[in-house]
């Protein structure tokens, strides 16, 4: 049976509250008191809780993170690396989605005010930027993940989403591309702006040009992805290269091809973003992201803060990689 702090106080002949203060090494208890409680925690064996212990002291050990929904097929990856790094520093993790819009919002903004978590990790959900700098503003220490191109006021892990472009448009353009299709992510996103502006820049340093109707937007899923090849195909433009904004989206785009009778890469070549796990099932060439390095890497930071250090001014910034598969 656990030995509870009620039982060393007994036996110590103190009150709770002195055990605890012994406990959290508070200076105001006499020597002999104190050497007293710990004659007796070392006796009967008493672990005091971790939580109890980080609360008294002003700190929960436990990490918020904030993200919009368990759907997206990267955030498994993000998260388990932030995991694996809170978790050999001794933290927990609590986790938080916005699948309930509003009601989502309000139960974690109570978590907030109730200081469950001593700081918070964020892969930001629609329409909450504001609110997180707010938190951020009243000292809650915070890092984003991904932060989309909108360079937050608070420390962030990215990653290099134009150049990762540039080495998809390098790579098809050597594999004797000419004639190119791009399907966008939302076009609100940074991360979208990045990926196209890299994309059309380095075909452009390549003397090649990119028609704009050949510009489709979709939402970074396989059905929309679909959609938006069904709409290039139907404008009847020459296209023999489809860069997609994320690996949901290009696999829309080989099932739309391989529907038209269109063979992944004879006749038209598919490159993705993410490298996520279904990728490599597909042989699917994508840009890599290191989603659990950038979940590992903004733990660390998070922890840092934790212990005072001064935050970075600049994001904290991980490579792409590009890796050839078959359909590219």
């Amino acid at each position: 049976m656990r030995v509870t702090i009620a039982e060393v106080a007994q036996r110590a002949q103190v009150s709770k509250a002195t055990v605890s203060r012994v406990l959290n090494g508070k200076p105001d208890v006499d020597a002999a008191t104190a050497a007293r409680v710990r004659q007796v925690i070392a006796d009967v064996g008493y672990v005091p809780s971790a939580r109890a212990v980080g609360l008294a002291r002003g700190r929960a050990r436990t990490v918020g993170m904030l993200v919009p929904s368990l759907t997206w097929p990267w955030t498994g990856e993000v998260v388990q690396g932030a995991v694996d790094e809170l978790e050999s520093d001794g933290y927990g993790l609590l986790l938080y989605t916005v699948n309930r819009g509003a009601e989502s919002l309000a139960q974690f903004a109570s978590h907030v005010s109730a200081k469950a978590f001593d700081g918070l990790l964020v892969i930001e959900p629609p329409d909450t930027l504001s609110y997180i700098e707010t938190l951020h503003d009243q000292g809650l220490p915070v890092v984003m993940i991904d932060d989309r191109g909108s360079r937050p006021g608070f420390p962030s892990v990215i990653t290099t989403n134009r150049e990762g472009a540039r080495a998809a448009a390098r790579h098809l353009v050597a594999a004797g591309r000419r004639h190119f299709a791009v399907v966008t992510g939302p076009a609100d996103f940074g991360c979208v702006r990045e990926r196209l502006d890299g994309f059309l820049d380095a075909l452009g340093e390549l003397g090649v040009h990119v028609d704009p109707r050949l510009v489709v937007e979709g939402d970074f899923t396989t059905e929309r992805g679909a959609v938006a090849t069904e709409k290039l195909m139907a404008a009847g433009l020459p296209f023999d290269a489809v860069f997609a904004h994320n690996d949901l989206s290009a696999l829309g785009v080989t099932k739309a091809l391989a529907a038209a009778g269109r063979v992944v890469p004879d006749d038209v070549a598919v490159v993705g973003f993410d490298d996520i796990p279904i990728a490599g099932h597909a042989d699917l060439t994508t840009v890599r992201q290191p989603m659990r390095e950038m979940g590992e890497a903004a733990a660390r930071l998070l922890l840092s803060r934790l212990e005072g250090a001064t935050p970075p001014v600049d994001p904290v910034v991980l490579p792409t990689t590009l890796v050839v598969r078959r359909t590219g």
